[in-house]
């Protein structure tokens, strides 16, 4: 089967996030797929970056990581969405993003192309699935197939969000179970797409 391309396009203030989007990257590429990891403009005002010493240490250990354009978009068969939850919704900085992208839905650029989401929130009930929900209205909008985990692998028993990868920053660092989880669910998303672009080819 001829690979797919997947784009895992993430925002992460404190690293949490951009962790899952490494294992969602990894997983990606374990099925075969061309894979591009990449992390969405940063739009906070340097003052609060620089009030949390996590943060601005973040923006430096992740300064080699491209920074997502409409480019990576067109290219990719399949995208995954990485971001915190803030308040029950995606993060500011991936929603300027995708607010960037009329031009390729214009076009029907962004249709018939698989889409799924991760997340990470402080606290259990933070809004991890209203998140990912929220980014399922634009992949809707946008004509795409959304592929989520559901309880399709035993790993998922485990995590328990059958929406999407998430992760308690509460708890800690990412768990092997979340990591897991990402890999997991990139996986089934370059499976998907490339059972896609074989029956589109035939």
């Amino acid at each position: 089967m001829e690979p797919v391309n997947v784009a895992v396009i993430y925002y992460s203030a404190t690293g949490t996030v951009h962790a899952l989007a490494q294992a969602a990257a990894e997983g990606a590429e374990k099925a075969g797929a061309h894979v591009r990891l990449r992390k969405v403009a940063e739009t906070a005002p340097p003052e609060a970056i620089s009030a949390r010493p996590e943060w601005a240490q973040h923006l430096r250990d992740t300064a080699d990581v491209a920074e997502a354009a409409l480019d990576d978009l067109d290219w990719a068969d399949a995208v995954v969405f990485g971001t915190p939850t803030r308040f029950g919704n995606p993060a500011g900085p991936l929603r300027a993003f995708i607010d960037t992208t009329g031009p390729l839905w214009f076009q029907g650029r962004l249709a018939d192309k698989v889409y799924s989401a991760f997340t990470a929130s402080n606290t259990a009930h933070g809004g991890q699935e209203s998140t990912i929900l929220a980014l399922g209205n634009t992949f809707y909008h946008w004509g795409g197939i959304i592929v989520p985990p559901g309880y399709t692998d035993p790993v998922q028993f485990q995590s328990g969000n059958p929406y999407g990868a998430s992760h308690v920053t509460g708890d800690g660092p990412p768990s092997d179970v979340s990591l897991e989880a990402a890999r997991y669910q990139a996986r089934r998303v370059a499976d998907v797409a490339a059972l896609l672009k074989a029956g589109r080819a035939a």
